[in-house]
């Protein structure tokens, strides 16, 4: 049986059938679970959302809760005489304490990305030794904020984007595997973005950092890529199955118009199409030799005008959630007439994250930096800015998060 409830009478043991309110306004990639985690009743019930609706059928009753709440509520908490071994892990720090870690991260991770990509190009073997303990460094610094690695993984030029795309690729996919609650590896997830555009070493130079219009047959060469770097791949010897799939398969769209095998839905694995979006995503957001990169909230507006017939709906609802509406590093006008950065997320609402103010839009000068989380203030978003019309680099915006 069905029946709706408002947020205060929730209790662990409750199976969730529906949130109400748009999807946007909570803080969970699906609608529907059991409610066995205190974290996620505390972070339901700070969200925007005031009403659900549960199963009765699956999960407890708002009678049944009298006698069996004591019981539940023991049975999800740890035991007090063994550590948590969660809790142990330093997680959740503030972006501008893990900002310096991330950018030291990159810069190891392009170089040694560019050694594997490289020796791709000469035609050898691929191997993941040098880059297997930069993927575990990547998901460290996700796991202690999502936030800086993948907002520092944006700092990167048209002549390097080849390198730290697939580095961005490899942290967005560990990412947005931890807001799925992925079941597998998430260090397999990680290699498998590092590696998904080895084959664009099959790419002549003068097609691949082309400016211009690219003619037929030189699109041609470029469609045959993700083949290309299947069969890199598969002569390595050392690569896992998951990394050859989103390899071959993270240009394909999920109603069967993509390629190289015009796979759609079903035939798809979880992770190419995973690797679709965080694909798609990065390059986008990127400068490249034809193009200046989108600011990521336009990206996502794109993104969203595409989704149908694109991407997976709920990998890619999963996906705003893991960046945000306003991901980091997003330039906002507030209605007060200042700008702000947007820093973090909130829990409570993804249209309301936290941002700092440093410059008055009136007097167009600095202001001293301040912290506001705009899901508890009065202060509102006005518009989406571009850096470079207000004098701003990308990077000047994006070094204002850690200082």
């Amino acid at each position: 049986m069905r029946k709706k409830i408002p947020v205060s009478e929730l209790r662990l043991g409750m199976f969730i059938d529906r949130l109400d309110g748009n999807w946007l306004q909570h803080p969970f990639w699906k609608s529907s679970f059991k409610l066995d985690s205190p974290k996620r009743l505390k972070t339901l019930q700070e969200s925007a959302v005031t009403h659900v609706w549960i199963d009765t059928g699956k999960g407890l009753d708002i009678a049944d809760h009298a006698g069996n709440s004591a019981a539940s509520e023991t049975a999800t908490q740890p035991s007090p005489t063994v550590p948590d071994k969660q809790a142990a892990t330093q997680r959740n720090i503030p972006i501008e304490k893990e900002m310096s870690a991330a950018r030291e991260t990159l810069e190891k991770a392009r170089q040694a990305t560019m050694k594997v990509l490289q020796e791709a190009r000469m035609g050898n073997s691929v191997s993941t030794a040098d880059v297997a303990p930069l993927v575990e460094e990547i998901s460290a610094s996700i796991e202690r904020n999502a936030s800086a690695m993948l907002t520092v993984s944006r700092m990167k030029t048209k002549d390097d984007y080849t390198y730290l795309h697939s580095v961005a690729v490899c942290a967005l996919m560990i990412a947005l595997g931890k807001q799925l609650n992925y079941q597998g590896s998430l260090h397999t997830l990680g290699m498998a973005g590092l590696l998904h555009d080895v084959g664009k070493m099959s790419i002549p130079d003068e097609i691949l950092n082309k400016p211009g219009k690219l003619t037929d047959d030189e699109f041609k060469v470029v469609l045959g890529h993700p083949r290309s770097g299947w069969e890199i791949l598969k002569r390595s010897g050392d690569i896992d199955e998951i990394a050859l799939d989103v390899c071959l398969h993270h240009h394909e769209r999920v109603d069967g118009s993509g390629y190289p095998d015009k796979l759609s839905a079903e035939a798809l694995s979880l992770e190419a199409r995973m690797g679709a979006i965080c694909d798609v995503y990065d390059a986008i957001t990127s400068d490249r030799c034809y193009k200046k990169g989108w600011e990521p909230a336009y990206a996502l507006k794109k993104m969203v005008e595409w989704k149908d017939g694109h991407f997976d709906e709920a990998i890619f609802q999963a996906f705003v959630k893991t960046i945000g509406i306003y991901p980091s590093g997003t330039l906002l006008k507030l209605k007060s007439g200042r700008l702000a950065v947007v820093t973090e997320q909130s829990t409570q609402s993804l249209l309301m994250p936290m941002v700092k103010v440093f410059y008055s839009c009136n007097s167009k000068a600095p202001l001293p930096r301040k912290l506001i989380n705009l899901a508890q203030s009065n202060e509102q978003i006005d518009s989406v800015e571009t850096p470079q019309d207000w004098g701003f680099s990308r990077h000047e915006i994006i070094d204002i998060l850690d200082q």
